[in-house]
């Protein structure tokens, strides 16, 4: 059932509350929906969000179609809240941020090596939920970033069935560029771009989505991701640039291709088609290296309960972020013991994760609290917790984690020889 928002907010002092969830939850904590509108989008109205709240914040500030998972980073909108993107821990009538928690614990939180090198929570997943096509678009590389003050971003994405009942108005996804494509090309997109279409797809290939599979998409590589609902662990920066003019007869304005581009280059062609890694653009190889499909993982499978890679794969030889389905069957109890923290949301069922209840909504109204949400911190991930499927269908599990957690991650491809 869900619960009525809890009144209170708790700044940074939040340290006895925080001890006491910890406790309480067999250090899992409780986490409410965080919603996240765009401006620019349409909302998809497939991630359980009430219809009469699609557009909860205002029509000015666009519909919502983005559900963010167990996120310490700021969505970057145009006048946004000033907490909006970041999650809520509740307890006992209370609300804190679980940015602030990480800062008071973080080593209980999400392990002592990872909180020494980031100091925060450096990743957060998301349901992405649209009706139809956006933008082609990319999330800038890290040196990028930088010159703005922000981190570059890399994105996996897998396409969950139980969010998926329809393909909604366009479920594939234009990725990188065709093989071939040269910059002049795509120069002349930008200088056409208030004439209309500036035809960048074009010079793109779409891929047919579906369920149950993924994709990883680097920094600096475009794509204009299509109409199935997605979950999208990825790196904690909300940074990107839209290098298409026009969607489904939607203008495009050119401040959303250079918000986070240094204002005295925001008409400098060179260095925003310089933001673009070319080379994995126009990758010949672009399916082999960057599809995924789940792989069981058998080390951590039993009688009764499945536990798959969705979201794997590194970055430059860099593991940034991770995600597994675990899908328990009725009746069935299990212990989950992983070597890190991770963001939990349940996509199917009921059942226990410790000692808290969770279960899947079928519909949320804007401010309610769920109990489909956690945050399973690294004290408790690396201890075990039991998991019992308590009703009738299967229970199942999406949940992600950060840098550098697993010593047995598959690589890209490794589903072909599963």
């Amino acid at each position: 059932m869900s619960k009525p928002k809890q009144s209170a907010i708790i700044g940074k002092n939040i340290a006895g509350t925080l001890v006491s969830a910890l406790d309480a939850g067999g250090g899992v904590l409780r986490l409410t929906p965080n919603w996240v509108p765009r401006s620019f989008l349409h909302p998809g109205k497939r991630i359980k969000l009430a219809p009469e709240d699609w557009y909860a914040l205002g029509t000015n500030r666009g519909g919502i179609d983005e559900r963010w998972f167990a996120s310490t980073t700021e969505a970057m909108n145009e006048n946004r809240n000033p907490d909006e993107g970041l999650s809520y821990v509740a307890f006992e009538g209370k609300r804190f941020l679980l940015r602030d928690a990480v800062a008071e614990a973080g080593a209980r939180l999400i392990g002592k090596p990872m909180f020494d090198k980031y100091k925060r929570w450096p990743v957060y997943s998301k349901f992405f939920d649209n009706m139809g096509p956006i933008p082609h678009h990319m999330h800038q590389r890290q040196e990028d970033a930088a010159r703005t003050g922000q981190e570059g971003k890399p994105e996996g994405y897998y396409f969950p069935p139980q969010l998926n009942n329809v393909d909604n108005n366009f479920a594939y996804t234009f990725m990188g560029l065709e093989p071939g494509t040269t910059k002049d090309q795509l120069r002349k997109c930008l200088q056409d771009w208030n004439k209309g279409d500036n035809g960048i797809l074009d010079l793109a290939r779409a891929y047919r989505l579906k369920r149950g599979t993924g994709w990883l998409i680097p920094p600096g590589v475009l794509h204009a991701p299509g109409s199935l609902c997605t979950y999208e662990p990825q790196w904690g920066s909300d940074v990107f640039g839209m290098y298409q003019s026009l969607v489904e007869g939607r203008e495009v304005p050119w401040s959303l291709l250079v918000k986070d581009v240094p204002k005295d280059k925001h008409q400098d062609l060179d260095y925003i088609i310089g933001q673009l890694d070319w080379e994995k653009n126009v990758d010949t190889h672009f399916v082999e290296h960057n599809y995924v499909e789940p792989i069981v993982d058998r080390a951590a499978s039993g009688q009764g309960y499945v536990d798959k890679w969705i979201v794997y794969g590194r970055f430059e030889g860099k593991q940034l972020f991770s995600a597994k389905e675990l899908t328990v069957d009725p009746g069935v109890k299990c212990v989950l013991k992983d070597p890190g923290a991770s963001g939990w949301i349940t996509v199917q069922g009921r059942g226990r994760l410790g000692r808290l209840n969770v279960q899947t909504p079928a519909m949320i109204r804007f401010g309610e609290e769920t109990e489909d949400e956690v945050f399973i911190t690294y004290q408790a991930a690396t201890a075990g917790i039991e998991i019992e499927n308590t009703g009738s269908e299967p229970l199942v599990g999406l949940r992600y984690f950060g840098p550098d957690v697993h010593a047995n991650m598959p690589h890209v491809g490794d589903h072909r020889k599963a």
